[in-house]
């Protein structure tokens, strides 16, 4: 009977194991292509990447690097319903702050949800006005910040922030960098030769 239980433990500990490693996989890959679609959103709307392609094209690889992004991202939270131990349920993954919440948690549910409005709203610009679209696209930039600061906070929570800081990184200041650049001002852009000035 006690060698049945400690099987079943074992079992249940391995299942577990390759679940978490799948939610870490995921979220790594979700984060990657986080970055990247923010970088070449930005890319797109400035049209600084007008070398590459046409704007429809541009769009279009925006939109295919959202879409891995959201599915990672979705693949990520729900495997936690999959845990043995401690797993989620429905409310805690689609509700922020409930009771017994972690913030980190709370963190990546608002990244997500947000990012999921934004791809559906995308969907449906053309039946809105372009400003109303614009001012919910533009809440990416600060849906980005929340879920960096849940990856941090959980690479930490798990102790894996020495061996992902430095990747994490390395995605994350082109993008911020390419955001901030995208609100300032063409002129200092130009001043500092950023961008050439139109002649």
């Amino acid at each position: 009977m006690v060698d049945h239980w400690s099987q079943a433990l074992v079992l249940a500990q391995t299942a577990d194991t390759g679940v978490r490693g799948i939610a870490a996989l995921s979220a790594r890959v979700a984060y990657a292509f986080m970055c990247l679609t923010l970088t070449w959103g930005v890319l797109t709307a400035t049209g600084w990447a007008r070398r590459l392609g046409e704007r429809k094209a541009l769009r279009s690889g925006h939109l295919a690097l959202a879409v891995l992004t959201l599915s990672f991202g979705v693949i990520h939270a729900l495997a936690f319903t999959f845990l043995s131990a401690n797993a989620f349920d429905l409310a805690h993954l689609i509700v922020p702050l409930l009771p017994g919440s972690l913030v980190r948690h709370s963190l990546g549910i608002v990244g997500l949800e947000v990012m999921l409005a934004i791809a559906i709203t995308a969907g449906l610009h053309r039946w809105t006005a372009y400003r109303r679209w614009l001012w919910l696209h533009r809440l990416a930039y600060p849906a980005v910040g929340i879920t960096a600061l849940h990856s941090l906070f959980g690479a930490m929570a798990n102790g894996h922030l020495a061996l992902l800081w430095l990747a994490g990184i390395t995605l994350l200041v082109p993008a911020m960098t390419l955001s901030l650049l995208r609100f300032l001002p063409v002129r200092m852009l130009e001043r500092v030769g950023l961008i050439e000035e139109n002649v």
